[in-house]
């Protein structure tokens, strides 16, 4: 995998680049839709080709590994084959999955034994069985596993989680290392800063992880429950100790204000399933703010989704349109919002790109923080 490094900013860190990958080249800023199990909810990929145009997608192993399962991914030639996607693909690496269970796991040094959310079996999760599970799926980006803290979280015990997900990175190395791609192109691992919003504990974090010279570099154990301002804090703190020279991706990160005050911090990857999440329940993201689709006010609206025309939806439908199809419960109500939100969320990050490139990206953030913030 390859970084090149565009253009930066002259009054914020944030950058425009390139990802070369052997599936592809990927324009940074970018958001990369969630395919957890595989798919993008409610979304058929021609659809997030031509008119998302998503230069990547993420994928999950806990939930591959479960189902499908290993057998069939493998069978069918790797992720890529199995889904028809043929473009860049990132998997994380179960670690946040296994967080959420903490009523059905048990994690020690050696690893994280956890019952499935399925039928119950209980299976294993080590760095090293984690790494081959990635090199099944075959993405092209996989993350080392960790663990994922909680918020709050106590100092002593971010500091004991910090230590096994340091130990379990060299680990994660080691086997990616000793191993090798399986369906003949390149693998990149991606190793996650994690601390919770203890700055020392960032700080010894992200200088470990830079220290390991990786393709690029993540940054874990933000977006779960602490105020923005504290997410911005430790962003900031990592990104002045990450390599210039390597991608810097935001895990689970968020709204569009989240996504642009990241960028401006020099972050360059994005993934969460709000665009997808939230516009199956009514909610749409837009140039001028949110809409909440399902209120009555918009009956009988007949203009467009967002007159901006951030995309390719907005001017096939009218918001009194998809309004009746929620009230209807009519399941193409939640494909188009999900469309359009994730046609914002890509158009988000181009234009970000593109001021980037022009010079003007802080004036312009600073706007349109305010725009895409307020609710309509």
């Amino acid at each position: 995998m390859r970084f090149d490094l565009l253009k930066s900013d002259k009054k914020s860190s944030a950058r425009a680049g390139f990802i070369e990958t052997d599936h592809g080249k990927i324009e940074t800023p970018i958001f990369m839709p969630v395919g957890t199990a595989g798919t993008v909810k409610g979304v058929h990929l021609k659809d997030l080709k031509e008119d998302v145009n998503a230069d990547i997608i993420l994928g999950n192993t806990y939930h591959l590994y479960l189902r499908p399962g290993l057998k069939i991914i493998e069978e069918a030639g790797g992720l890529h084959r199995f889904n028809g996607w043929d473009r860049p693909i990132l998997t994380d690496s179960g670690g946040y999955q296994v967080y959420s269970l903490t009523d059905r796991r048990k994690l020690t040094p050696e690893g994280v034994t956890f019952q499935s959310h399925i039928d119950g079996s209980r299976h294993l999760f080590s760095p090293e069985a984690v790494i081959d599970i990635q090199r099944i799926i075959g993405a092209d980006i996989i993350m080392a596993f960790d663990e994922c803290t909680p918020y709050p979280c106590d100092y002593n015990y971010a500091k004991k989680s910090l230590d096994i997900t340091h130990d379990w990175l060299k680990r994660c190395i080691a086997r990616f290392d000793e191993s090798e791609s399986k369906y003949g192109y390149q693998q990149s691992l991606f190793p996650i800063v994690q601390g919770s919003t203890f700055r020392d504990l960032r700080k010894i974090s992200a200088e470990t992880i830079a220290s390991h010279n990786a393709d690029g570099n993540a940054i874990g154990g933000l977006s779960v429950g602490e105020p923005h301002e504290l997410m911005y804090e430790m962003t900031e703190l990592v990104c002045g100790i990450l390599p210039k020279d390597k991608p810097r991706y935001l895990m689970g990160v968020g709204t569009p204000e989240n996504i642009l005050e990241s960028i401006a911090l020099g972050i360059d990857m994005f993934d969460c399933v709000m665009p997808t999440r939230n516009g199956r329940n009514g909610m749409l993201f837009t140039k001028n703010g949110i809409i909440n689709i399902k209120n009555k006010k918009w009956e009988a609206d007949f203009s467009p989704i967002d007159s901006e025309g951030t995309s390719f939806v907005d001017h096939q439908y009218s918001k009194a349109y998809l309004r009746h199809l929620f009230v209807a419960k009519e399941m193409l109500g939640g494909m188009i919002a999900s469309l359009h939100n994730l046609s914002f969320y890509l158009w988000l990050v181009r234009e970000s790109r593109q001021h980037i490139i022009e010079g003007d990206f802080n004036n312009w953030k600073t706007i349109m923080v305010k725009q895409v913030s307020q609710r309509l």
